[in-house]
């Protein structure tokens, strides 16, 4: 694992031997600009499934936030900034501890900068794995953290704003979520150059590999 302070940029010497090599590109975003605006409606979405969940045990209401039908408060202080750099962290670290051997990794990249939080693995890992490690943080943080915290009686209104907040800010991890599902067969196997994600159906070229009879 490596600590960097911006994001991996692509390789285009690697992503022709990738090319070479049967590795299929994805049709993504080119930028995360591009990525957070076709995400907005996801954003919307995932607000509403967590708001959803909170209200099984809570309750949500705009009050909470402060706001109201006649008047706008916000308050921002240093221990909210707080927990937003910690929720920043953590939803990092969910996408990071399900990576395969990521303390050992050479080929997996963490980092916060200006933007946000960041995790980038060019480990092959499996589409049911990458899949899991893509919605981690959205479904441990916004859906069964907010069940356990209303059970325990904990889920206090800073929390829910928390857990709100990440459902929104996963969205890009949700719109990633969608193109592997529409995108990579079943049995196959995704890698990444930096931003740049590839896929390849490894069982499929080992078997026509083993099934290819000598020439005589």
């Amino acid at each position: 694992m490596k600590i960097l302070n911006k994001l991996p940029k692509s390789n285009p010497s690697l992503h022709l031997d990738l090319i070479k090599n049967g590795w299929v590109p994805m049709k993504e975003p080119k930028n995360l600009i591009s990525a957070s605006l076709l995400s907005i409606p996801l954003m919307i979405v995932n607000a509403i499934i967590s708001i959803g969940v909170i209200n099984i045990f809570s309750t949500v209401s705009l009050s909470d936030f402060g706001l109201t039908s006649d008047s706008i408060s916000i308050t921002i202080n240093l221990s909210i900034i707080f927990w937003i750099v910690f929720l920043i962290i953590l939803h990092e670290l969910l996408h990071l501890i399900f990576i395969p051997n990521f303390i050992k990794s050479e080929k997996t990249f963490v980092g916060i900068n200006l933007i946000g939080g960041f995790v980038i693995t060019e480990e092959e890992i499996s589409k049911s794995r990458y899949i899991f490690i893509t919605i981690a943080p959205f479904i441990i943080i916004s859906i069964i953290l907010p069940l356990i915290l209303s059970v325990s009686g904990l889920l206090i209104t800073t929390l829910k704003f928390l857990i709100i907040l990440n459902a929104m800010a996963s969205s890009v991890d949700m719109l990633n979520f969608l193109l592997i599902i529409k995108q990579v067969p079943k049995n196959a196997t995704i890698k990444n150059s930096g931003p740049d994600t590839y896929w390849k159906n490894i069982q499929i070229n080992e078997k026509c590999k083993y099934n290819e009879s000598p020439l005589i």
